[in-house]
């Protein structure tokens, strides 16, 4: 981990470089002022050199002149160093959240997924930037200050570094509280983020059945969890805090009494002794820096893991050797394809059908028989194990997804549109398609004469999902973008059911015209759009148990003509 970590480090080696250069510079000039201190109390006053003291006083101002400009310049650059090795980190897990499959989330909340985008990887990149910096600062304070010490007095110093074992065990074995409870932490905020999530999305369910009271509910409990997860944290915080204060002021206490014994003594001059105090000073700000790190690092550690645990998440990969689809006609073929979401629960059983070239393919059949599944398996959005799919007699395991999904549109029950122009919702179709080829889709989509009413037309925002357009609007929108996608493979997945009567045989019209030339496999629960499909299979857990032309099904008596008789009598 370690190692993934200092790589995010390499674009940006030239800028650390000078910003450790800057911090060690930094640290360097610290240790002059005590330096200085001695110098004049043991010699310039004494001796009454008024033109020394003045110059040293002024190179100590000029000193910290530059001190300030390197300060500048390490808060300035060292935080931009770390929000552009954020924005890579955010980058990289963009990327990899676009490879990986359907499963992934649907084991994985929206919320919790930001949450590790955002939260987590402003305290990993906070991490990047201090951290360093305070390792370097730090650790050549204590160092410097130590030698410097040591030149005043070898007994004195060695007495106060003998308390800094003490300090070194406590903080480790603090540690491991901090972290435990900085990590629960993180997934309390996740919780809280996916709550807030679900519960802005669906606001429109909770008003419509006046459940806010209930979406509290929910939330409460997340939020509950959180200060509790924080009680816990800042709880370890602040045991790890005040002990190693504690321990700290411990070392003025240990250098009132030894220092005071040795001047008493005569081991020790007072200007030397003054000098001690203030250098062990310049000593512990940097120890406490230290132990301050030990928070942020506790923080960003917590925060890489859960970066690093998307990352670690296996992205759909083709198969070694993949070749492209191309120049598809359109023939689908099912062998004893079995699959299940979950280990040992398959939706599918041995399930066998072939969609010749050019037809309208239906499946119909009770909910959770597995016509969804089918189309989910088609694209490859969940991977065929057992059995498989042929794409005009090729095993689309032996395809790139790329060349696969190119080649098939969807249009689903539930459209989705970003909240972005009509035409950039229709150009997600082909990106490079031109203005003229946009508006021809949205033509054959019967949506045209509607974008076109509107003031800003095709420049038109339409809300998140969609939310300004009518449900048939939505759905014409979707039908365009697969219209200038132009696939052989068409799916439509329950495509009008959420539509009332009349709106559906606005976008039943569409979608004739968008079948015309292609293979389509239509998953419906109304019987009546599809009796005129070339071929019906009936599929019911799992398997296909009836099939043929609306006819020769309702002649069979079986389930379909069940169905059936009882949408119509309905109707």
């Amino acid at each position: 981990m370690l190692k993934k970590f200092i790589s995010y480090y390499k674009p940006h080696k030239t800028m650390f470089f000078f910003d450790m250069l800057a911090s060690f510079v930094v640290a360097m000039v610290g240790i002059v002022y005590p330096i200085l201190t001695r110098q004049m109390l043991n010699e310039y006053i004494p001796q009454r050199q008024s033109d020394m003291i003045i110059f040293f006083g002024c190179l100590l101002l000029a000193l910290y002149l530059i001190r300030m400009f390197l300060n500048y310049f390490i808060q300035y650059q060292g935080h931009m160093i770390g929000v552009k090795m954020q924005a890579t980190m955010r980058s990289d897990m963009f990327d990899h959240l676009q490879k990986l499959p359907f499963k992934f989330y649907d084991d994985h909340e929206t919320g919790k997924i930001m949450s590790r985008m955002t939260n987590d990887l402003f305290e990993v990149s906070e991490l990047a930037h201090h951290g360093p910096e305070n390792l370097i600062i730090s650790s050549v304070s204590i160092l410097t200050a130590f030698v410097y010490l040591m030149t005043i007095n070898v007994w004195l110093t060695l007495i106060i570094f003998f308390c800094v074992p003490f300090l070194i065990i406590i903080s480790f074995a603090l540690r491991k509280r901090m972290h435990k409870a900085f990590t629960e932490s993180r997934k309390a905020i996740a919780q809280i983020n996916a709550s807030v999530e679900s519960s802005v999305s669906g606001i429109r369910v909770s008003k419509a059945f006046n459940n806010a009271n209930k979406e509290k509910e929910k939330f409460e409990e997340g939020n509950e969890s959180f200060v509790t997860a924080r009680k816990m944290s800042y709880k370890a915080m602040g045991l790890f805090h005040s002990t190693t204060t504690f321990v700290t002021e411990v070392f003025n206490v240990v250098v009132l009494i030894a220092g005071g014994i040795f001047l008493y003594a005569g081991k020790i001059q007072l200007g030397d002794y003054t000098a001690f105090i203030v250098s062990v000073n310049i000593f512990l700000a940097p120890v406490r820096a230290l132990i301050q790190f030990m928070e942020q690092w506790q923080n960003g550690v917590s925060g890489f893991k859960r970066f690093i645990e998307v990352l670690e998440a296996e992205p759909e990969k083709d198969k070694p050797g993949a070749i492209d689809l191309t120049e598809v006609k359109g023939e689908i073929t099912f062998n004893n394809v079995n699959y299940g979401y979950e280990k040992d629960k398959d939706v599918l059983h041995d399930l066998s059908l072939k969609v010749n070239v050019g037809e309208v393919f239906a499946l119909v059949g009770p909910s959770g028989g597995g016509k969804t599944t089918v189309c989910h398996l088609i694209p490859r959005f969940y991977p065929v194990e057992r059995g498989n799919i042929l794409i005009d007699g090729i095993d689309i395991n032996d395809v790139t997804a790329y060349s696969l999904r190119k080649n098939i549109g969807i249009v689903q029950q539930d459209v989705y549109l970003f909240n972005a122009s009509i035409k950039d919702n229709i150009l997600y179709g082909r990106p490079n398609a031109t203005e003229q080829e946009v508006i021809e889709a949205a033509k054959r989509a019967n949506v045209h004469e509607f974008v076109t009413g509107l003031e800003k037309g095709y420049d038109t925002i339409i809300g998140e999902r969609g939310i300004k357009l009518s449900g048939g609007q939505k759905q014409r929108l979707s039908i365009a973008r697969v219209f200038l996608k132009n696939p052989p493979i068409l799916i439509l997945d329950e495509a009008t059911s959420a539509l009332d009567n009349t709106t559906e045989m606005m976008v039943q019209h569409s979608l004739n015209e968008l079948c015309k030339g292609r293979t389509t496999i239509v998953v419906a629960h109304r019987l009546s759009t599809v009796k005129n499909a070339n071929c019906i299979a009936v599929i019911s857990d799992g398997k296909v148990i009836e099939k043929g032309s609306h006819e020769q099904l309702i002649s069979l008596d079986g389930e379909y003509a069940r169905l059936y008789n009882m949408q119509f009598r309905e109707e």
